[in-house]
């Protein structure tokens, strides 16, 4: 996944949060801090790529499994603020 700051100035940290809606679990994760709660997944920058100047990005990946369906994510938010 990707993070771009949009904005006008930097990102000093950031979470990004998503749903799960059919069952997908995160199994493992690289270049953020990845936890869920039954559907709700939160990814938190690493120390390294805390900070996102204006127009660059910050990429992380996660690996998950599934039981059933996989349907697409849901609902991001960046820093609690829905995405595009």
């Amino acid at each position: 996944m990707t993070v771009k700051n949009t904005g006008q100035s930097a990102i000093d940290g950031w979470q990004l949060t998503w749903s799960y809606p059919g069952g997908q679990r995160v199994t493992s994760a690289w270049n953020a801090t990845v936890t869920q709660s039954g559907a709700a997944v939160v990814a938190r920058n690493t120390d390294w790529n805390r900070a996102i100047a204006p127009g660059a990005t910050a990429s992380f990946g996660v690996q998950g499994s599934l039981s059933g369906n996989n349907p697409s994510p849901a609902a991001f938010a960046l820093n609690g603020s829905v995405c595009d």
